[in-house]
């Protein structure tokens, strides 16, 4: 049971300051700006600060304390474990550094004295070595990037899991940059007890997580086996999107002192992830690609794919890359020919991928996509709208909105400059994906595809 994380009542930031720039300082102004449980800063050399009762140490706090989050020195965690332990502590989220990650034994001793003071208290521990957790929904924000320049993204249905403090900051910052929402964001470090199994589960049940997206530096030794028989169970009801870092000799090495993980067999991973219905990402790009379409589009019945253009060129491209990419642009049946060369003027190409040329209006577009997203032989549609065509005038892309109404899955390649961004970020705001590349689109419409008949065969479609 990890709720304790994510909604607690009441939290405690040992090592809050009043000093500007400082770790403790953002933790405490995100937890006072958004967070509406009880807070109280923890240091021994202020009676408040930022306004709030500052206690000397986590014992001392008169209520209840739920979880703590510590930004102190390494060497002072196992002590403020301690209090907590005594003062009945549920959970600890160690921001410091200074553990297994540095290579010295030292730290190693170190880390190995907080498992066993934790242990003892029976207190549950994210990290160290991590920025820990983000909640877009109960107000919980240990990242201790100040908003100025790490933004937030909106509140959506996204969820993230770390081992990387630094990928997840940047991967944030990229999301609410491009409007994608985001339910939960966690960075786990060196994960000396809560790890990627655990979260996976909790993710599993969570009412405001719809897609997973895993970056994994290594599983630890001896929970592979937990963890293929976890990701298969979350798979069948969310996707889960993975990439895995530390693929090569030297990013292992890389990862082991970086949060001091064991990245393994880069070849074994990927077998793992087949196994365990795990969906890959193999760039940064593609992450997003993925969870973009996965988060908002319905499930594809088929692999049959229709492509409505106005660039015959670049609807010969997406042709390519989906058949590529395993699915399938097929032959337009003879009643849906006929009911097309009724409604199109005779230059127009009716046979799939449906060229509606470089005269087209939004009205032409309309109309062949009222014939085609009604039908059952229809499991998928991809408009390419060059919208420097002089007739198109915004009307499509209005109608794109609504056209989710059918229950089918319905993406966008847009190429240009500063209208198509303009057209870009309407569509996507409203749950429309958009691409620039037809070869991203067709891989992130495979993996649709393939997650679709991971829920069908799990009995969940």
């Amino acid at each position: 049971m990890l709720e304790f994380f994510f909604n607690p009542s009441s939290v405690a930031v040992v090592g809050a300051t009043p000093k500007e720039g400082k770790v403790g300082r953002v933790i405490l102004e995100n937890f006072k700006n958004k967070f509406k449980g009880e807070i109280y800063p923890v240091n021994p050399h202020y009676q408040e600060i930022l306004g709030l009762k500052a206690y000397a140490s986590v014992q001392e706090i008169p209520g209840r304390v739920d979880l703590v989050v510590i930004a102190t020195p390494a060497r002072t965690v196992p002590g403020v474990l301690e209090d907590s332990g005594v003062k009945g502590v549920k959970g600890a989220i160690i921001i410091s550094g200074g553990f297994r990650e540095t290579g010295t034994q030292e730290g190693a001793m170190l880390e190995d004295e907080v498992k066993r003071v934790a242990a003892r208290h029976g207190i549950r521990v994210i990290g160290p070595n991590c920025i820990g957790v983000l909640d877009n929904w109960s107000g919980v924000d240990t990242f201790f990037l100040p908003e100025d320049k790490m933004r937030r993204p909106p509140r959506g249905y996204v969820s993230v899991i770390s081992q990387s403090g630094a990928f997840a900051s940047a991967l944030l910052d990229w999301m609410a940059h491009h409007g994608y929402g985001l339910s939960k964001a966690i960075s786990f470090g060196n994960k000396i007890d809560v790890d990627e199994v655990e979260l996976l589960n909790y993710l599993a049940e969570d009412p405001t997580t719809n897609v997973i997206f895993l970056y994994l530096e290594g599983v630890r030794e001896g929970r592979g086996r937990d963890f293929i028989d976890t990701a298969r169970k979350v798979s069948r009801v969310k996707p889960v999107v993975v990439y895995k870092a530390g693929k090569t000799k030297r990013g292992g090495i890389a990862a082991a002192s970086h949060t001091a993980a064991l990245a393994g067999d880069y070849t074994l991973y990927v077998t793992v992830f087949k196994q365990s219905r795990l969906l890959e990402a193999v760039s940064f790009d593609e992450i997003m690609d993925l969870v973009k379409v996965l988060s908002t589009q319905p499930l594809m019945k088929g692999r049959r794919v229709y492509i409505v253009t106005d660039a015959g060129g670049v609807g010969v491209m997406l042709t390519d890359a989906i058949e590529l990419n395993g699915l399938e642009v097929p032959q337009t049946p003879p009643d849906l020919k006929e009911g097309l060369r009724s409604v199109l003027p005779p230059h127009c190409i009716v046979e799939n991928p449906i060229d509606l040329t470089g005269d087209t209006d939004d009205q032409r577009f309309i109309t062949v996509l009222n014939e085609l997203l009604p039908r059952n032989d229809v499991d998928a549609v991809v408009v390419v709208a060059l919208p420097q065509i002089p007739g198109l005038r915004g009307e499509l892309f209005e109608y794109l909105v609504k056209a989710k109404v059918y229950g089918k899955p319905l993406l966008v390649v847009l190429i240009g400059g500063e209208l198509a961004l303009k057209y870009k970020k309407f569509l996507e705001e409203n749950g429309i994906p958009v691409f620039e590349s037809p070869e991203r689109l067709a891989r992130a419409l495979s993996a649709l595809y393939t997650y679709s008949r991971i829920r069908i065969q799990g009995g969940v479609s």
